[in-house]
């Protein structure tokens, strides 16, 4: 039985080690910092990928002779421009007395070239290569992801670890999965749309990027010293924890597992290049399959998406309670992947019908006639086999199986995509994290680089069977090398004695009602 001194000296010890983390303020104003870093996270990927679906009908109307392959260089774009600067920015703020002003900079050049983007029907010459350039800096501007997440691993406590990566995770995923909905929500505007100032037109291509300027010019005001405050308690908390007179020392005495972590980095690119596959190929994709017109896709995969944005809100939720009932790398493996795989393999085209043939707009038949046929004309909806090959050879794409492969996909890519981090963030262990991070964020930039010109190729050289194929092997890749290291993913959790210093006041007001009952 403890007595009354030694009580008080535990209360004296947990009331000074949370005055050192942080003063209720300060939490206060941290939190409120942690919501702006998953708005600002929210925002960047809704930027690269809220124009997915209208690129190609985009880019079809303002350069015909543009052709898909190139399509896929205006996709990579975008993560390109991510990869080169993620380093530039992340070196960036770790010299800065404060990361807001590289975010503040970001913004600006990611509303500059949103504005760009959406400014490209008054270019008279190389529009393709201008919106090359306008997606290039918007990719530039979200190299800030970097900062994220290694300023999300800076900003948490122990306790608070896994459900901020999470959150941050979430963030993601819905930007990436609600985008394509926003386009959708712009088609009533049609693709003439409606003249603003200098001629500019207000379409379903050009208000997605409007809408990234007006989210970003919020974004950036949300980081003014009023709302947003660089509140780091990590380190101060490692060094208590672990009894260390300096960061450095507490950090180096902690060595992660390489093995697990790479190996966890070569999972999120297979999981990035394979949801790229569906935002950037779906649009081209079910027009060719289903002989939709620009508007048809656009509308109909804003509903696809839709539905599978609530689906993988509806799983996010459903994670942490998994995770209590089943190991976090159980669900990893047989949630993620293996519905990531199933969703693959629905989508092998088979049988005998192929797709509806289309003729270009301009196309000479045999006899000598010489026709030129409108663009929602019945004869120009469908596969464009001259172009593709494979259109009169390969399987037609059922609808319902589309439809149950990107249902499957929506279910599992946010199991996947956040258990991977969180994982990975656990495997790390209670150190600084910003140059991991780094290169996590690079394995997803690497995905959105080749994925869009990698699955464009291929699909357009060669269809849907051998791309569908090439995926679905590439996903076996990353399961069986974490299958082998199953055990190794799983990570206890680390016992946090700033908590139970926290609970010391109501273990000594339990102490103190035993003592009174003895």
């Amino acid at each position: 039985m403890m007595n009354e001194s030694e009580l008080n000296s535990l209360d004296a010890e947990a009331s000074n080690k949370v005055q050192i983390l942080e003063t209720p303020e300060e939490r206060k104003m941290r939190q409120l910092s942690l919501k702006i870093i998953y708005f600002t996270m929210f925002l960047m990927t809704l930027g690269f990928s809220i124009i997915l679906t209208g690129i190609w009908p985009y880019l079809d109307k303002l350069d015909k002779n543009a052709g898909k392959e190139f399509m896929g260089m205006i996709v990579a774009a975008n993560p390109l421009g991510q990869f080169i600067f993620s380093p530039i920015f992340g070196w960036w703020a770790n010299k800065a007395s404060s990361i807001r002003t590289p975010f503040i900079v970001s913004m600006i050049i990611f509303c500059l070239a949103s504005a760009m983007y959406s400014c490209l029907d008054i270019v008279e010459s190389n529009v393709k290569y201008w919106m090359v350039f306008a997606r290039f800096f918007v990719g530039v501007s979200s190299a800030n992801i970097v900062i994220c997440r290694s300023y999300v691993s800076a900003a948490t406590t122990l306790k608070e670890r896994t459900k901020a990566v999470s959150l941050l995770t979430l963030a993601q995923t819905l930007g990436f999965i609600f985008g394509p909905m926003l386009q959708g929500i712009f088609t009533p505007l049609g693709g003439e749309g409606i003249k603003m100032f200098y001629n500019i037109p207000l379409s379903m291509y050009t208000a997605p990027g409007w809408l990234n300027v007006f989210l970003g010019l919020l974004n950036l005001i949300l980081f003014f010293p009023k709302f947003f405050q660089d509140k780091r308690v990590a380190a101060r908390e490692q060094m208590l924890i672990h009894g260390k007179e300096t960061e450095k020392e507490t950090w180096k005495a902690i060595k992660p597992d390489y093995l697990v972590s790479w190996a966890l980095i070569f999972s999120l690119f297979v999981f990035v290049f394979n949801f790229v596959l569906l935002e950037s190929l779906g649009t081209p994709l079910t027009m060719d399959q289903f002989a939709w017109t620009k508007k048809e896709a656009l509308e109909n995969m804003a509903y696809i998406m839709t539905a599978g944005g609530i689906i993988a809100c509806g799983t996010f939720l459903m994670i942490s309670p998994l995770c209590k009932k089943f190991k976090e790398n159980d669900v990893l493996i047989y949630g993620g992947f293996f519905l990531m795989i199933l969703g693959r393999f629905t989508h092998i085209p088979y049988g005998n019908e192929t797709p509806k043939l289309a003729y270009p707009k301009e196309y000479g038949f045999e006899n000598g006639t010489y026709v030129i046929f409108k663009d929602d004309d019945e004869a120009v909806l469908g596969c464009p086999f001259i172009e593709q090959k494979w259109c009169s050879t390969t399987p037609k794409l059922g609808f319902t199986e589309f439809i149950v492969g990107y249902l499957l996909t929506s279910f599992g890519y946010p199991i996947g995509l956040t258990l991977i981090q969180t994982i990975f963030s656990k495997v790390l262990g209670p150190r600084p994290q910003g140059n991991w991070m780094g290169l996590m964020t690079n394995a997803g930039c690497l995905s959105r680089i080749f994925g869009p010109i990698c699955v464009s190729m291929l699909y357009t050289r060669f269809g849907t069977l051998v791309i569908m194929l090439f995926t679905l092997v590439l996903m076996l890749i990353p399961m069986i090398w974490l299958f082998l290291l199953k055990d190794r993913l799983y990570i206890e959790e680390f016992k946090d004695r700033t908590v139970e210093m926290e609970n010391m006041s109501e273990r000594r007001n339990l102490q103190s009602e035993k003592d009174n009952i003895s």
